[in-house]
């Protein structure tokens, strides 16, 4: 069956200039003016240049098409751009967020995105002889092969999820890799990744990326054991492959404030156009229980990252693209207001200036707020994990996950921005 045609709203313009920004530091001056903090740093931005994103097309990449016999819900979409008007978009498809029965899938257009053939299972199955789950996230490469890497999660217990929702901490899991080279028609068998550096657990949070210096990275996390021990902290980080992805042997610090509360999650990076690395993190604040506003940091040697800084709004699930013309859209879940909103802004030397801020979907309200505890919040989020790729004529092709009538389904948007 091929999805097309599904919309829950009409393809708008929205012309948004941007308002002021807030931070957890107090803001010293009206959210109109220019934004200042209470330490006098400044966020950047550029009221004079007015940006347009312009919402071409909506639709859908899948849905369970009979929610009413059976359960299946999707999160955490990858797509890339094979050429040709080609799209490979990988998935989770599973009965519920932490099901024993979560898996990933993938999918195909042939015609940039506007239709999509049914998903298939990426890993045969078993992968290994325990019970296992699995989420795997998918990059083009510069050799030509879509890479996957991801989480092999040991599903022993199967009252038990992924996630303690109490110490916040993670099951035992392994870090897999995968690959194809027939642009995602058939998976190699999933083979187990030795790690360099201590998780215990790790976030599956980005695509691999290969670097125009030849190394292949993957950021993650480290993340908490089921027990809510740390030894390494929650801070992002990117594993660094000198072999394209046969082996894992060195890692970069990206960013850290784990001894002030502050967790590192679902970081993004990219590479700019001069050559240095930018990222930028959700992050979440475990004594309140809520998300505060973003950093950025950069890398100008591409090992090592200088000291995050404000980016200038608050949005859980952050996921970078750099534009044709140098510009970066940022796309994420608000975290003050409803629904996935756009960012588009310029990197000016060291400097994260925003442009224009909008709305892409607005179908839903979903953030951490503090009020029950981390992992329950995080298994009750309603949409996120925006992924995009650029399209022959410079548009941006954007999938995320939301709920809509009561059932998850991966959404895509064609984004213009002027």
């Amino acid at each position: 069956m091929i999805l097309s045609g599904y919309r829950s709203f009409d393809p708008q313009l929205i012309c948004c200039p941007m308002s002021g920004y807030h931070d957890a530091r107090a803001v010293t001056n009206s959210p109109l003016s220019h934004p200042r903090y209470d330490d006098g740093s400044y966020v950047r931005t550029n009221r004079s240049v007015l940006s347009v994103i312009e919402i071409v097309d909506t639709g859908l990449v899948w849905r369970n098409p009979k929610p009413y016999l059976r359960a299946a819900h999707t999160w955490h979409p990858c797509v890339n751009h094979l050429g040709d008007g080609r799209l490979v978009a990988t998935f989770d498809i599973g009965q519920a967020v932490e099901s024993l029965d979560y898996r990933t899938s993938f999918a195909h257009s042939d015609d940039e995105g506007r239709t999509w053939s049914d998903p298939q299972r990426m890993l045969a199955e078993p992968v290994c002889e325990r019970a296992t789950s699995h989420s795997v996230r998918v990059g083009l490469m510069d050799n030509g092969e879509l890479f996957g890497m991801g989480g092999l999660m040991y599903r022993d217990d199967p009252e038990a999820g992924i996630i303690n929702h109490e110490s916040l901490g993670m099951g035992e899991m392994d870090v897999i890799r995968t690959r194809s080279a027939d642009g995602g028609r058939t998976w190699g068998v999933a083979q187990i990744v030795k790690m360099p550096l201590v998780g215990p657990a790790f976030e599956v949070c980005h695509a691999p990326m290969a670097l125009r210096d030849g190394r292949w990275l993957w950021p993650a996390a480290t993340w908490r054991d089921w027990n809510g021990d740390a030894a390494g902290g929650m801070r992002a980080i990117a594993v660094v492959s000198e072999d394209q992805g046969a082996t894992w042997g060195d890692h970069l610090e990206v960013m850290d404030d784990y001894a002030n509360g502050v967790f590192h999650w679902e970081q993004s990076m990219i590479e700019l156009a001069d050559g240095r690395l930018l990222a930028i993190c959700w992050r979440y604040h475990e004594p309140s229980g809520r998300s505060v506003p973003n950093h950025f940091a950069i890398s100008a040697d591409g090992r090592t990252f200088d000291e995050p800084r404000a980016c200038g709004f608050n949005g859980e699930t952050a996921k970078l693209t750099r534009l044709n013309d140098g510009r970066i859209l940022c796309l994420y879940r608000h975290a003050e207001r409803s629904g996935l909103w756009a960012n588009v802004s310029e990197i000016d030397g060291d400097d994260w200036i925003n442009q224009d801020e909008a709305p892409v979907w607005q179908g839903a309200t979903s953030a951490m707020r503090g009020v029950d505890t981390g992992g329950d919040e995080l298994s009750a989020l309603k949409f996120g994990f925006p992924s995009s790729t650029l399209l022959s004529n410079g548009e941006v092709f954007a999938v995320f996950w939301c709920t809509e009538d009561c059932v998850n389904n991966i959404r895509w948007v064609r984004l213009r921005t002027t």
